[in-house]
């Protein structure tokens, strides 16, 4: 354990004291735990450039990061588990389990919302590990302060890559991830030297698409204010702006080298602290740790499985289970020089085989490897339960975690690994309104989808924990299938989705589509030439058969799904206005709802049923929901207590569709 000291700078009650049922009052901690690694260590040398690390004096590299922790006041009335969160891009969240409100911020408030996780006696910890989240005095988001490689160490420099793709026109964009607000948005990384001869801007239209060099004196590091460029390391101008929709690729060398994959270690070593030190705030009411992470967090914990990392030198695991959502089949930039870990998109060392958890041979590149193996050479396997919603399969990716690649055939996840598709859904739950704007601002070509999956979720937290506590198993992976003709590939999917009216389809031709990258005869210890190129193969692009209403039939439903008001889909083309048309609005899906009654259907030309041919009124239509809903609850895909919260979700969602005026609604493409 690496955690040499926990500097708490405030304890105080939790929600103001309030009381969550049996549990009583929790606390809340908020601490900068200081660690100290070997880089010597066996069990540290995956890390990448740790051994090039400043070191102190005692030949240990040094570093700090944020920890925040809510636990019972009553130890003995919690139920001796950890919750170990991974913050998104700095981000607390429990909003997708404890069914608080979704912010369109960060926040330093860890709202309580129904209060489900307190209530059934979980602690709770958020364990900095980013280091380049942006730091703020009041804590609204949380990182990491990396150890940096020695200047003398750094050898021969490569340039680092910042992809960027923007919604509308602008003269000069700041050097970060550009997720809108302080929802991303990492600290800037500033080059080396603004004049650098090296540095490199190039231009697509897709994400794999040839590049154009743009001439260097047409673009530099500075800001445009009126007609003048001011110097600003933290900003990149171009000559007539940069356009919407447009994918920008700046090569350049930064100023700083820190360690990324030290974040890595505070995950691991945070978790084993917790629960076995005497020191710890939680030492003696710990027997479990559940590790949970959302998107780029999910994509970190397959990026801590693949290193092999879940363990200490004594075999003991830092996490016992993990619940590892909308990750598909991406890992990220966690432990590379010059790692971005907040980028998505940008082909890199994220978007590598393997993808699939047991070892296969990749067709494409001859390589036979799994995401698990080293991990099982190792020992301290978790059980692991994968969530992946519809967008994860339509951005290309998400099937390879289940298909035999040189068969082309369905692949069964490990006895320990359940694997589900929430069937229709987006990458974030959706709300109860009808728009083409997302949170973000960014724009869609159809109504942004509205289903909210999170009562499914918050039933696999509680599958897990049995799982791991009483060996009780979860239900069966439920997920797109070859045997059982519940897959397509997506041009079919797309056929049949097409006799919809008023839904928009992407550009077949343009769907992003995983590809074997060439990163260099580097990439091997995380250095890679940049910008990477593909081969022009291609790996399988496998989503859910749709049923006569465009709705999925493999993966777990919702009972808005089971019992349909629209057409869901995990896609949704980017809006002209934005820019890039053909290509889709990441990470969103679409909502078509179905005519209200006849006259409407006959006037649309919609083939799928009415609605009010469906259903005699709402309170059937809410019947037939709760129904399935105890469906869901026969087969312990969902918890007894959120049966009502169903049909309370479809209840908000059916009068949203039946007051919707289509009139209002901008004119399309």
């Amino acid at each position: 354990m690496s955690i040499t000291e926990l500097e708490i700078l405030e304890r105080r009650p939790y929600a103001e004291g309030r009381s969550f049922g049996k549990v009583g009052a929790y606390e809340r901690i908020d601490a900068i735990a200081h660690y100290s690694v070997d880089p010597e260590a066996a069990e540290n040398r995956m890390i990448n450039d740790l051994h090039l690390a400043e070191r102190g004096t005692d030949g240990q590299v040094h570093f700090t990061g944020d920890l925040t922790l809510l636990r019972p006041l009553d130890n003995a009335a919690g139920n001796r588990s950890l919750l170990l969160q991974l913050p998104n891009r700095g981000r607390f969240l429990a909003t997708h389990i404890n069914f608080s409100e979704k912010p369109n911020v960060a926040s330093a408030k860890i709202q309580p919302g129904d209060g489900y996780l307190m209530e059934e006696g979980w602690s709770i910890a958020w364990v900095g590990w980013q280091w380049d989240v942006p730091r703020e005095a009041e804590r609204s988001r949380i990182g990491l302060i990396a150890p940096q490689v020695r200047e003398q160490d750094r050898g021969e420099e490569e340039r680092m890559q910042l992809r960027l793709q923007i919604d509308t026109d602008q003269a000069c964009v700041p050097l970060t991830d550009q997720h809108v607000g302080n929802i991303g948005n990492h600290q800037p990384i500033p080059p080396l030297d603004t004049q650098d001869p090296e540095a490199t801007l190039l231009v697509r239209d897709s994400i794999y698409g040839p590049a154009e060099i743009i001439d260097f004196d047409d673009w530099g590091f500075g800001r445009v204010e009126g007609e003048a460029i001011v110097a600003d390391e933290t900003q990149v101008w171009l000559r007539g702006g940069f356009k919407a929709g447009r994918i920008y690729d700046l090569l350049y060398h930064p100023r700083d080298c820190p360690v990324a994959g030290a974040g890595l270690l505070a995950i691991r070593d945070t978790a084993l602290w917790l629960r076995h030190s005497p020191s710890a705030p939680t030492h003696g009411a710990i027997d479990h740790v559940i590790g949970e992470g959302i998107s780029q967090c999910g994509r970190l914990w397959r990026s801590f499985l693949y290193l092999g990392l879940n363990g200490d030198r004594e075999g003991r695991p830092a996490v016992d289970g993990i619940l590892c959502h909308i990750a598909g089949a991406r890992r990220g930039e966690f432990n590379h020089r010059h790692a971005q870990p907040s980028v998505q998109p940008t082909p890199s060392l994220g978007h590598l085989f393997p993808f699939s958890d047991d070892a296969q041979k990749d067709p494409l590149t001859g390589r036979h490897d799994g995401l698990l193996s080293r991990q099982a050479a190792q020992g301290a396997i978790p059980k692991i339960i994968y969530t992946d919603t519809s967008a994860e399969y339509w951005r290309g990716d998400a099937a390879l975690t289940h298909t035999q690649l040189e068969k082309n055939a369905d692949m069964e996840p490990p006895a320990h690994v359940r694997r589900y598709l929430f069937a229709g859904t987006q990458h974030s739950s959706g709300a109860p309104h009808l728009d083409e704007r997302t949170m973000f601002g960014s724009r869609g070509s159809n109504l942004i989808n509205i289903l909210d999956y999170r009562p499914l979720y918050r039933s696999c937290l509680a599958n897990l924990l049995a799982w791991v506590a009483e060996g009780k198993e979860p239900p069966g992976s439920a997920f797109p299938r070859q045997a059982d003709h519940s897959r397509l590939s997506r041009s079919q999917a797309l056929e049949q989705l097409s006799a919809i009216p008023g839904l928009s389809l992407p550009n077949e031709e343009t769907l992003t589509v995983m590809r074997p990258l060439d990163l260099g005869s580097r990439a091997a210890d995380g250095k890679p030439h940049l910008p990477a190129t593909e081969s022009g193969q291609c790996y399988p692009d496998w989503v859910s058969a749709v049923d006569e209403d465009g709705n999925e039939r493999a993966g777990i439903a919702m009972p808005d799904v089971a019992v349909p008001l629209a057409t869901y889909t995990g896609f949704n083309p980017r809006h002209a206005q934005t820019g890039a048309s053909h290509l889709l609005l990441e990470y969103f899906g679409s909502c078509v709802p179905f005519a209200r009654d006849p006259e409407e259907k006959t006037r649309t030309g919609d083939p799928r049923a009415a609605i009010s041919e469906r259903y005699k009124d709402r309170d059937d239509y809410l019947a037939q929901v709760r129904q399935a809903a105890e469906g869901l609850l026969a087969k312990k895909y969902l918890l007894i207590r959120d049966v009502d919260l169903c049909c309370e979700i479809a209840a908000k969602r059916y009068d949203a569709i039946m007051g919707y005026n289509p009139g209002m609604r901008p004119p399309r493409r």
